[in-house]
């Protein structure tokens, strides 16, 4: 389906049956899917940590930061596509927005076990809980699943 989505209606379908079957991140649906079950072990790992009251205004890192302006693109991007007849539009939003994940994810530690790092561990835990919400959005869009685990 993400195949079939991922080309504009004006363009040649050229499918590669090979990455479509390929569990790495050359294969773009199991980049973005693997990007939500990611989030999704963070979550759990964080267990009952509390982060409702994370201080976002914290969030001031280059990938922090660059991450957050990705997920507020979503209500644009789903007009765009709607607006244009071109879904094409979801697909390219959803890698970039798993591609800005990973390198928060790669860049930033999330959850720390040091207690002077709790009020960072929460405004990030805020964050990620927020990408999961839109990455999950966005596959539920294209029709795809939002995997917990993989």
């Amino acid at each position: 389906r993400f195949f079939l989505l991922a080309r504009s209606a004006d363009s040649q379908m050229d499918f590669d049956l090979d990455l479509a079957k390929e569990q790495s991140d050359e294969n773009p649906v199991y980049y973005i899917q693997y990007a939500h079950a990611r989030i999704c072990s963070i979550l759990r790992y964080a267990g009952g940590l509390d982060y409702s009251d994370g201080e976002v205004s914290l969030l001031t890192s280059e990938p922090e930061l660059h991450l957050i302006r990705r997920m507020v693109r979503l209500p644009e991007v789903v007009r765009t596509a709607a607006v244009h007849l071109a879904p094409h539009h979801l697909t390219y939003y959803a890698q970039d927005l798993a591609g800005a994940f990973h390198a928060f994810y790669r860049d930033c530690r999330v959850v720390s076990s040091f207690p002077e790092d709790e009020a960072i561990n929460k405004a990030r835990l805020k964050l990620v809980s927020a990408c999961r919400i839109v990455l999950a959005r966005v596959l539920g869009l294209m029709g795809m699943n939002a995997p917990e685990a993989m």
